[in-house]
């Protein structure tokens, strides 16, 4: 199924009354984006995800002819991009299908009458969950991007640029016998760059190497203009509240006690809005075959970052004084696979395109907190910890 927009000489308004893209944002967006996505064909995987809604809603106020490719289920739901239906191409298929990539590739690109921009996003995003679910994960994150790549060479689709979402865990800890290849700053915190060594500790993350490494396989060998994007750490509304800012939100929400794993890592988190940006500079200006890698630059405990929550949450009057944290060992991660500290170094990215992050800690997770208060329904079904609470009360 598909419905096609019907562009005419005026961009559509932001029509999802839950969209982080207020009207002075969407300026700014335009006056930045607009020259190079203006009526230009690009395809986001994983449309309908946390990170691919926002990136789609972004496209659509940018004039772009939007080709959302959305995992093909029973229910046929759209969750998040669903108020943007009638300004969008959906196109329900699966990465770990060749067949349906195939027919998205022949019916909406080989036809298209541009160089399409792709934005692959499309994953099994969850580190814990990549461990109860290896196999999905390697076939969603790995073969789905095999199987993306091989269709554009198999139907000699001319790309205008092919965006691999990569992550920051693909680098791990820092092993000691390459510790000199590492970066640090003057107190000897680790800073992470394009070039800095990879160690992924989950299977998440290293199947995210193996996609990552295929769309520099792909560029070599068959000219696909492949970049690949590591992202810090985003967070923002809609994202799944199994990960740990909708987490510590979730919970503070329903009930005093916050149930979390380790305190003592350190991370490096960026604001949905700017991880779009991210995306789209690029895929507008980045060098086919390069790494970019972009977050807002500074880490901090997650015991801080809990912290920053509570003291914000309580601040607008979202919960009381009386919020607290339980560590517990379920919230772990299995053996010696924690990542301890992520913190990135953008600055190729800023020298070669200007970008920076532009929402504070502050503003991000207010804005965070107030959609997970307005929008219960949309993730209450999907915590684990209420789960828990259940089995363990009976």
């Amino acid at each position: 199924m598909a419905i096609r927009s019907q562009m005419s000489g005026t961009l559509p308004p932001m029509t999802s009354h839950e969209s982080q893209w207020d009207e002075a944002a969407v300026e700014a967006l335009r006056a930045e984006f607009g020259d190079s996505y203006r009526d230009r064909t690009c395809l986001v995987t994983g449309a309908d995800g946390f990170m691919g809604s926002h990136l789609t809603e972004a496209l659509v106020a940018l004039g772009a002819h939007v080709i959302a490719f959305v995992r093909a289920t029973s229910s046929g739901a759209l969750n998040n991009i669903g108020s943007s239906r009638s300004e969008l191409t959906v196109v329900f298929a699966d990465l770990t299908d060749k067949t349906s990539i195939d027919y998205l590739v022949r019916d909406h690109l080989v036809t298209a009458p541009d160089k399409p921009y792709v934005f692959h996003l499309g994953a099994q995003a969850h580190v814990g969950e990549s461990w109860h679910r290896p196999y999905e994960t390697v076939m969603a994150n790995t073969v789905g991007t095999l199987n993306l790549l091989q269709s554009m060479v198999d139907h000699d689709v001319e790309l205008e640029k092919f965006d691999t979402a990569g992550t920051s865990e693909e680098y791990g800890n820092v092993h000691k016998d390459v510790a000199h290849h590492h970066d640090f700053d003057n107190l000897g915190s680790l800073i992470l760059h394009e070039r800095s060594p990879i160690n992924p500790k989950s299977i998440y993350a290293t199947a995210k190497v193996a996609a990552d490494f295929l769309t520099m396989n792909y560029h070599d060998a068959y000219g696909v203009p492949g970049v690949v994007t590591r992202m810090f750490n985003n967070y923002g509304p809609r994202q799944n509240p199994r990960y740990v800012t909708g987490t510590i939100i979730s919970q503070a929400l329903s009930r005093p006690e916050i149930e979390l794993g380790a305190l003592e890592p350190l991370r490096d988190f960026c604001f949905c809005t700017d991880g779009v940006r991210g995306h789209l500079t690029v895929a507008a200006q980045g060098i086919p075959g390069d790494l970019y890698v972009y977050g807002q630059g500074e880490n901090i405990s997650m015991r801080d970052w809990c912290d920053l929550i509570l003291k914000t949450g309580e601040e607008d009057g979202y919960w009381g004084d009386d919020r607290h944290v339980v560590t517990t060992d379920k919230r772990l991660r299995p053996g010696a696979t924690d990542v301890m500290a992520l913190r990135v170094g953008y600055e190729k990215l800023n020298a070669e395109t200007g970008w920076e992050p532009k929402v504070s800690w502050e503003e991000g997770v207010r804005r965070t907190i107030r959609w997970y208060a307005e929008n219960r329904e949309r993730w209450v079904g999907r915590v684990d910890w209420m789960t828990r609470a259940r089995a363990e009360s009976k």
